[in-house]
């Protein structure tokens, strides 16, 4: 279970459709990283980190050594759950590697060098998470990714591909595992678990830098002392560019609640303003990771089918206005949520498809896909408009403008994150 030929194979960067995904979800990241910068706690934790890594990156109103800065804005990026994600990983292997990069191109790095250190950070993650299958209890965030991270970082740093190879030996050595329970408690931690990633990988480029290193089984033997998985596992081959699988998302929240949603969003119009009760209509799996209702915090309400269908009905969207303080608050979107009845689409769960029909009175809608699904891949038209929903207010259209000219045509990056 080597990540070497993957390395290899990934170390001059992507071309073609592959690099124009990656060039999509940089921006993409950004735009939820925005997004999540304009929460009090992330600009706390910001701050707080200043103590430990000081330096010369300007953010939320610290001053940050990159890796500090990107460990920042990957907690950031995950604090609405609107960033990307790829099914076979099971997990979002952009979430920690899309903040490397991003400091690099905000610090002068090359774009062509942080293009190719997003990607091969984002194959080598990729994989990573199709064979890292976590156990009950355990949270994605934070484990794999790490892999990831060290490889984006260590190319950035200059290191040959035998020595990023060796970073992510380093880093397979001492994957770490993170739990569920913060979500289950409505508690935020879990939105450190990238951060946590970031900075690993970093460390372990340092000691790859320093000549360390680490055998080749160390990510099998990870496998079968944590998980207990003892197989041998088929990760995708070298030329085979994940990235080109990776969905995002049109809404903010878990992407089970975003067929009730759309779905939502498409009765908006059609009835009172009083609606009475609301049936939502959805799949077993959805039903049960997605089932917390009246929540009182951001990230259970993240998690919440029934609030999603309010702030859909409510706000007309469901993006990062939907879990803010004052909308947890808001009377009307309290009684919405606690107007909202679950019951199970059996016909959807026999058949393994997602979808959800969202019914008020008399009128109903169906959603049976949503943007980002391996039928709607989102398109840079779509992109663009969720980065403006997101990048707004952070920036002003003069700094919306420059952040796309950056990522998508590799112009100067100054100023990525300030209007």
């Amino acid at each position: 279970m080597s990540f070497s030929g993957t390395i290899d194979w990934a170390f001059k960067g992507p071309r073609g459709a592959a690099a124009d995904k990656a060039r999509l979800l940089l921006l993409d990241s950004l735009g939820c990283a925005l997004a999540g910068l304009a929460h009090p706690r992330v600009a706390s934790f910001a701050q707080a980190m200043q103590a430990g890594f000081p330096g010369e990156v300007a953010l939320a109103g610290a001053r940050l050594a990159p890796a500090a800065a990107a460990a920042v804005l990957a907690t950031a990026t995950c604090w609405d759950e609107a960033n990307e994600g790829l099914a076979r990983a099971h997990g979002r292997p952009a979430l920690p590697v899309a903040p490397l990069a991003l400091v690099a191109r905000a610090r002068g790095a090359d774009p062509a060098l942080a293009l190719a250190a997003f990607a091969l950070g984002y194959e080598v993650a990729a994989r990573a998470g199709e064979a890292w299958r976590i156990r009950p209890g355990m949270h994605v965030d934070g484990s794999w990714h790490s892999l990831g991270a060290a490889a984006c970082a260590a190319r950035l740093a200059g290191l040959d591909a035998a020595g990023v190879a060796r970073a992510v030996r380093l880093a397979a050595c001492q994957i770490p595992f993170a739990l569920y329970a913060p979500i289950t408690a409505g508690m935020d931690g879990r939105n450190s678990y990238p951060a946590h990633a970031v900075l690993m990988g970093q460390m372990a480029v340092a000691a790859a830098a320093a000549g360390m290193d680490a055998p080749e089984q160390g990510f099998a033997e990870a496998r079968r002392i944590a998980l207990g998985h003892g197989d041998a596992v088929a990760m995708a081959p070298p030329g085979t560019w994940l990235i080109e699988e990776a969905y995002q998302k049109p809404f903010a929240g878990v992407r089970h609640a975003h067929y009730a949603a759309a779905a939502a969003l498409a009765l908006r119009d059609r009835v009172p303003e009083t609606q009475g009760r609301i049936t939502v209509a959805t799949y077993a799996e959805a039903l049960r990771y997605a089932g917390n209702r009246a929540p009182t915090a951001a990230i259970s309400a993240q998690f919440s089918l029934s609030w999603a269908v309010a702030a859909a009905l409510a706000q007309g969207d469901l993006g990062p206005a939907a879990y803010t303080e004052a909308a947890l608050a808001d009377p009307l979107l309290r009684a919405l949520e606690a107007a909202v009845d679950l019951v199970e689409d059996t016909a959807l769960t026999t058949s393994g498809r997602r979808g959800a029909t969202v019914t008020i009175g008399a009128a109903s809608a169906r959603v049976d896909s949503v943007v980002g699904d391996p039928d709607r891949p989102m398109s840079e038209a779509e992109t663009l408009g969720k980065f403006r929903r997101f990048a707004t207010p952070a920036l002003d259209a003069t700094g919306i403008a420059r952040a796309i000219a950056a990522l998508l045509k590799d112009a100067p990056a100054g100023g990525l994150w300030h209007g």
